[in-house]
């Protein structure tokens, strides 16, 4: 199950000017008026964050005053050794590199990405999880935070070029790019901060590589012991498996649902050797023998839900795939 930190929780709860306990109970004026799904440990789960963002959101009814507190709030000292990390890296560079590598380690509900090879460069956050309506908010409050600790640890120097989101805008869009200072596009085909070249290289007003470094070797200790993450693929697959009866989805919109923009989503398919050509494979071949194997579809029925328009062309493919016709698969398997 995907987790976020608890600092994000009572975090955003602080900005709605409510206070959330340890026992999961979110407080006001006396009372409880909302409570979690379980207690808030080091980490919470994403369903519960999820719900409570929502919830949020109904009670405050003014969502980018919402997170523009919670940009306010939110300190890089929260995050712990991560945190100190990205304000005592020598370069914004260095810092937005550090939030990319090490996010893991404090949820698996998203990651950033640093691409460098567009003018403006871009710091994407990417979403590890299934759609909800929560994130939305939860995307603006994430760049919101991310932009706001930038102005207070980096050089005055370092320019946002503008700042998108993926989501249409639900409110005034000048009061974003009044946060912001610069312009924000809703509708984009990805969530990210562009940031212009030279500003990466300003140094830090808190910038020490001696300090940085230090922590930086304590955070590889500790990412380490995190479980391998799940790869591209293996996230890819689980997403074409329920949308293949649906026809075949273009890579594009893979890359859209998945939460970052379609030349990110090949570079990432790149660094693991793959395209999308050979996931849509895998993904229509294991379908189809499970679906051989363990179901009573017909193969006309089959060739439909794993993305065909024919029976033929499915049956064609199928036999190029495994050297036999789907018919003599389904007598051989067990």
């Amino acid at each position: 199950m995907a987790s976020v930190a608890s600092i994000f929780a009572t975090t955003l709860t602080r900005a709605a000017g409510l206070k959330l306990t340890a026992g999961g109970e979110v407080c006001g004026h006396g009372e409880t008026l909302f409570r979690l799904n379980g207690p808030t440990a080091d980490k919470i789960p994403d369903s519960a964050y999820f719900e409570l963002i929502e919830w949020l959101r109904c009670h405050t009814h003014d969502d980018p005053a919402l997170v523009f507190s919670y940009a306010h709030e939110i300190q890089s000292n929260d995050l712990g050794a991560l945190g100190l990390a990205v304000k005592s890296a020598p370069t914004l560079r260095d810092s937005l590199q550090r939030l990319e590598r090490y996010f893991r380690l404090i949820t698996d509900t998203a990651v950033y990405s640093l691409t460098e090879d567009t003018d403006p460069a871009l710091f994407a956050l990417e979403t590890r999880t299934p759609e909800h309506p929560a994130l939305q908010l939860r995307d603006e409050c994430a760049l919101a935070a991310v932009a706001e600790n930038v102005r207070a640890f980096g050089s005055s120097k370092v320019t946002l070029d503008h700042v998108a989101f993926r989501h249409g805008c639900r409110s005034d869009p000048q009061r974003f790019e009044a946060f912001f200072g610069c312009k924000v596009v809703f509708g984009a085909p990805h969530n990210a901060i562009a940031i212009t070249p030279d500003s990466l290289d300003q140094p830090n007003k808190l910038g020490d590589r001696g300090i940085s470094d230090f922590l930086t070797q304590h955070l590889d200790r500790e990412i380490q012991q995190l479980p391998e993450p799940r790869s591209l693929r293996d996230t890819v697959l689980d997403h074409l498996a329920s949308r293949l009866s649906d026809g075949v989805p273009s890579a594009s919109d893979v890359a859209t649902r998945m939460g970052m923009s379609e030349r990110t989503f090949y570079r990432r398919l790149s660094d693991e050797n793959l395209s999308y050509r050979d996931v849509l494979r895998d993904a229509q071949l294991s379908l189809a023998q499970d679906l051989l194997a363990d179901s009573d579809c017909s193969i006309a029925e089959v060739a439909f839900l794993t993305g065909f328009s024919e029976q033929s062309t499915f049956s064609r493919a199928f036999k190029r795939w495994v050297g036999a016709a789907p018919a003599q698969f389904r007598q051989l398997s067990p």
